[in-house]
């Protein structure tokens, strides 16, 4: 029987590499057999999107392997975590609004291409719901979201132990429910009505008016931990927002947990006023937890496709 990749893989030490691709941060790493992470980098996402985003992504492939001692050689497969949703057929992405061009580029024909091994793509959410499963604190649940605040909001699901994708690849891109924003207004319809409120930018912007004062969201969030009240009540509006999201979400899916993550949803700040309105809204019996995995929920997930691409399986749910 031929020796299939993986058993190559763990033979001749090949590795795998695994990238969170984010409108802002492209964040990967390369990973052994045992998925143990050798190597890991961040940098700031090329703003000038389509191509220019898959060279970044070739040249960070060749710093990590060169970091872990190796050469681009020994990486068997890739798998992208992508702010949007993969078209299976032609690699390009839809729903991504915040990494221009990737619509009319096909991200894992043209990866493929430089990087000379299968690259395979995922939803970053949904990528990092399965790094969450593997690693982090929804390992004992069947039934659990992921719901990812930063850039933008979106949603991995796992149901009965199988992720939900969906007839096109969109099911979790909660950033379109009607909810936050007027959804008939054509400015609110690119992001979404729900994501032109909770994106990470607006945190600022609500405080700005507030008080009048230009901070980063970072920098607001600081203020909440403090008790800072004006910052305190930007938060909780946002714990608003996100709770009647997840009240429909909870209506439609009811989840044993759901896991907030992101550069935004991994705040701690955020935790209790989530479960305060969700309270209010009637919904205090579900688990809410933040991510144990923090921002590297997406790439770790991204290494374990990466893993089961190299294994030639088709479905990562099949052997959870």
């Amino acid at each position: 029987m031929p020796e299939d990749t993986f058993s190559r893989l763990r033979r001749d030490g090949a590795y795998v590499l695994g990238v969170d691709l984010g409108g802002t941060k492209v964040r990967a790493a390369v990973a052994d057999s045992s998925g143990e992470v050798l190597a890991e980098m961040t940098s700031a996402t090329d703003g000038r999107g389509g191509r220019h985003v898959v060279d970044q992504i070739a040249v960070l492939a060749r710093s990590l392997v060169g970091t872990a001692g190796a050469t681009t050689g020994r990486l068997v497969a890739t798998a992208v975590g992508t702010p949007g949703v993969p078209d299976p057929r032609s690699g390009t992405l839809a729903l991504s609004p915040n990494v221009d061009g990737l619509g009319s580029v096909s991200l894992r024909d043209e990866l493929t291409d430089r990087l000379g091994h299968p690259v395979v793509l995922e939803n970053d959410v949904t990528a990092a719901a399965i790094g969450e499963r593997r690693a982090g604190c929804a390992r004992d649940h069947e039934d659990f979201v992921f719901v990812a605040v930063g850039t933008g909001i979106g949603m991995g699901i796992v149901s009965g132990g199988r992720v939900l994708r969906g007839a096109h690849g969109a099911a979790g891109e909660i950033g379109y429910l009607p909810l936050g924003t007027d959804p008939f207004d054509p400015v609110n319809q690119r992001r979404g009505a729900l994501e032109e409120a909770t994106a990470g930018e607006n945190i600022a912007a609500r405080y700005r008016l507030a008080t009048g004062a230009t901070l980063s969201t970072r920098e607001v969030f600081d203020l909440a931990a403090q008790g800072e009240p004006a910052a305190v009540s930007v938060i909780a509006e946002l714990a608003r927002y996100l709770a009647l999201a997840l009240t429909a979400v909870i209506a439609v899916l009811d989840p044993a947990l759901v896991v907030l993550g992101g550069g935004v949803g991994s705040r701690p700040e955020l935790l209790d006023p989530v479960r305060a309105a969700l309270t209010d809204l009637g919904n205090a019996l579900v688990e809410v937890r933040t991510s144990a995995l923090g921002n590297r929920a997406s790439v770790l997930g991204a290494i374990e496709l990466a893993h089961r691409a190299a294994r030639l399986e088709s479905d990562w749910e099949d052997n959870s």
